[in-house]
């Protein structure tokens, strides 16, 4: 009887959703047919109240006057409210549903500022700890209390409540400050996750009002990767055993649920990021980001430049379309950009072909059951047909049942989905080559048979064996997990690169965290294996690089409560590392030395961040007249800063002229750009009595004169400027260089105080 009444209940639930589900579905048909569609709005803040005390109502009430003051209600859409978002915080403005027409007669009103339709974001898709540097009871993580008191606010696809990286033990009680929300059902927020709300589909006219539930386990990852609880016996597959960790492990976690696996809506990243501002968080994490914009009409700048006016960092991927130039998602400079960088831990699996030689690789997936001594045949997907064949994309392959396939990275599918081609077609295991732009670059995935995944070099040499023989074989090593790789940290192919589209003057990104086969907390098992709520799984991406860097700031914030988040950048890039475990310098996906477009300050080193002794201080004011100087008009400015600008009166400045720890300078040879002048201003947060003097690296073909070579200080927070001045040399730019990297370096009897410097060589 019991289960009877349990079938009926299912039988209601369901047909329940397939009314919402279909409500929605003519929900968004109507929306279509009227041509609506989801816009953001800038307006200018309302003068009556000034600018700066509206309240909330004021604004939402100032917003209404936008609306079309008439509307023919021919449907449930049009019947809904227009607004789905109202901006108070980081922002001054609104998401609404619109018609182009009902825009274009907006913009006649007084206060309008501009509109353009929201765009749909990308997601950018353990042992890093101990790779940092960061060891319980020891050193900085000790004395940074481990994050404790400090609020990171993580905006992804929502959160797990019941895994145990998110237990509060050792945690203590919100500060006082904390105003967020838990939008699960029960008491499963606590100490550690504080707040859990959910934004999602919101601006797409989905219904508001479900938990922020993660379905797709990216959210999960990203949040335990800042602040995730000691949990121990961590393993995926039975690989990479230990202690999961996050970076501030005693930080308190606000979730905000902004994406789904479709992406991201720039609507309702905003209202996040709005709430987060109301809610009292400290740190803003975003591992999402799209194409390069002005920053006017980015809504994750125009929302970041928000939050630091209210003291909040803000972290952010730098994209997964790496190594091409030119790809960094995040530019905006009151932002961290953060690049992916590999960690001395691999997965090693092992392709051993019939002549002896072995190509190492990667696989995550290392079942017990296979028989590394039994040779068998080897087939080269590319020799079966065409070039869809030799990517292995689904329903190519045939005739390869027993044996191994050699596939190629490309084409329509993921690298998981070529092993699960392979096994479809009845193939015993994969080898998977990458293509010539990933070079070295491997990746330990949980595929779906016995896979080694090798660089492009070892790839063409496998090939070359197949040609050598009638009869090639070959058979796959499973060595397990491997520490100590000397070229580590490496930067990904994937990582996303400079220079900068928005602002060539900024060198992006600013830094690289690990970001390569990273264990974190998942929603579920991804072996099957385990009935534990303690379940993990390893994935790669700038995605796993931001949470690093977020969870790191948090530990500075902790540590330094009084710096701003200028400040906390500058010492995470003036004292990152440029050499890797080798002692060289640190190599991109080819095996050679990477240039500042990939790693830019270099790799993250939280505990000398935390003592950098000089840092590059910047107020949110600051950035004004570098924003007149991108040739931005008043109101585009004022879409950014919400207040009123005039660059006719406070001047602008050149790009490289803004207080920051790096130089990318534009130079050429005619007289106006030969020659570049430029100041900077650093502040003592070291020792009180304190001298530091000059060490300068110039790039190629450049003169580079610094004044004055010594600096003297002589209390604590005490400010020197000084002046550089960049001179191409005769030739410069015409022996087919390109970029010129060199560094400016500020060294004392306890600090390094390193800035970047790359020069674009133009006409």
């Amino acid at each position: 009887m019991e289960s009877k009444k349990c079938v009926v209940l299912q039988m209601q639930i369901v047909y329940l959703l397939c009314l919402l589900f279909m409500s929605s579905l003519s929900l968004a048909a109507d929306e279509e047919q009227n041509g609506m569609q989801t816009y953001i709005v800038w307006v200018e803040k309302p003068v009556a109240q000034g600018s700066s005390a509206q309240s909330h109502e004021d604004l939402e009430s100032w917003y209404q006057t936008f609306l079309p003051e008439s509307t023919i209600a021919t449907s449930n859409q049009l019947s809904k409210p227009r607004i789905v978002h109202a901006y108070h915080n980081v922002a001054t403005g609104f998401a609404a549903k619109l018609t182009p027409e009902e825009v274009k007669a907006m913009e006649k009103k007084p206060g309008f500022v501009s509109a353009y339709p929201e765009a749909i974001l990308p997601l950018h898709t353990t042992h890093s700890p101990n790779f940092l540097g960061l060891n319980q009871g020891l050193g900085f993580w000790k004395g940074s209390n481990y994050g404790k008191g400090v609020i990171i606010g993580v905006l992804d696809t929502g959160v797990s409540p019941d895994h145990p990286s998110f237990s509060d033990a050792g945690v203590p009680p919100p500060p006082a400050k904390w105003k967020g929300k838990c939008e699960f059902n029960g008491r499963v927020c606590n100490n550690k996750l504080i707040g859990a709300r959910n934004f999602n589909g919101i601006s797409t006219g989905q219904p508001a009002g479900d938990p922020p539930l993660d379905q797709e386990g990216h959210g999960t990852h990203t949040s335990s990767t800042a602040a995730g609880n000691f949990v121990k016996g961590a393993a995926v597959f039975g690989m990479v055993k230990g202690t999961a960790v996050g970076m501030a492990p005693y930080a308190h976690l606000a979730i905000y649920r902004v994406c789904s696996v479709a992406g991201c809506a720039e609507g309702d990243i905003l209202a996040a990021m709005d709430a987060a501002v109301d809610d009292g968080v400290d740190v803003l994490s975003l591992s999402l980001g799209g194409f390069s914009r002005p920053f006017y009409s980015d809504g994750v700048a125009v929302g970041a430049f928000g939050a630091i006016q209210k003291g909040i960092f803000v972290s952010c991927s730098a994209g997964n379309s790496g190594p091409s130039y030119s790809t960094s998602s995040n530019e905006a400079p009151w932002i961290l950009t953060v690049g992916a960088s590999t960690i001395d831990r691999n997965i090693r699996a092992t392709a051993r072909l019939g002549n002896k030689k072995e190509y190492n690789g990667e696989s995550l997936f290392q079942p017990n059951n296979f028989n590394s001594k039994i040779m068998l045949p080897l087939v080269d997907a590319g020799s079966l047909g065409n070039q869809t064949t030799a990517f292995c994309d689904p329903g190519t392959l045939k005739n390869v049942k027993g044996k191994i396939v050699l596939c190629e990275r490309g084409g329509a599918g993921g690298r998981i989905d070529k092993g699960a081609e392979v096994k479809r077609a009845g193939g015993a295991a994969m080898i998977l080559m990458n293509q010539r732009i990933d070079g070295f670059s491997t990746l330990a995935d949980p595929h779906v048979l016995p896979t080694a995944h090798v660089s492009y070099n070892a790839g063409l040499k496998i090939k070359s064996y197949l040609k050598s023989t009638t009869k090639p074989t070959a058979t796959i090593l499973f060595k397990g997990t491997v520490i100590g790789d000397k070229h580590a940290p490496s930067v990904a192919s994937f990582s996303s690169r400079g220079p900068s589209t928005a602002s060539p003057g900024i060198l992006k990104p600013d830094i690289t965290g690990p970001g390569v086969s990273i264990l974190a907390t998942w929603p579920v098992s991804v072996d099957n294996a385990t009935k534990s709520k303690a379940t993990f799984n390893i994935i790669s991406g700038t995605s796993m690089s931001c949470p690093h860097l977020s969870g790191i700031a948090a530990l500075l914030k902790g540590s330094h409560p009084d710096w701003s988040p200028a400040a906390i950048k500058s010492a995470i890039m003036t004292t990152a590392d440029v050499h890797n475990l080798g002692g060289k310098s640190i190599v991109d996906q080819t095996l050679k030395a990477a240039d500042l477009f990939a790693i830019g300050a270099g790799h993250v080193n939280p505990s000398k961040a935390n003592d950098p002794g000089l840092v590059y201080d910047t107020q949110p004011n600051n950035y004004i007249q570098y924003l007149c100087g991108l040739n931005y008009t008043d109101k585009q400015i004022q879409i950014i800063t919400q207040q009123t600008v005039d660059c006719s009166k406070i001047g602008a400045i050149p790009e490289a002229q803004l207080n920051y720890p790096s130089f990318s300078i534009i130079i050429g040879s005619n007289k106006k750009t030969k020659s570049q002048l430029y100041t900077r201003t650093v502040k003592n947060v070291g020792e009180a009595n304190s001298t530091y003097k000059l060490d300068i690296l110039a790039p190629h073909k450049v003169d580079v004169n610094v004044s004055p070579e010594v600096l003297k200080f002589t209390k604590v927070k005490q400010t020197i400027t000084y002046r550089v001045k960049f001179v191409a040399q005769d030739g410069a730019g015409k022996d087919g260089v390109l970029f010129g990297k060199g560094y400016l370096r500020w060294v004392s009897d306890k600090h390094n105080v390193t800035s970047p410097i790359v020069v674009i060589f133009g006409s």
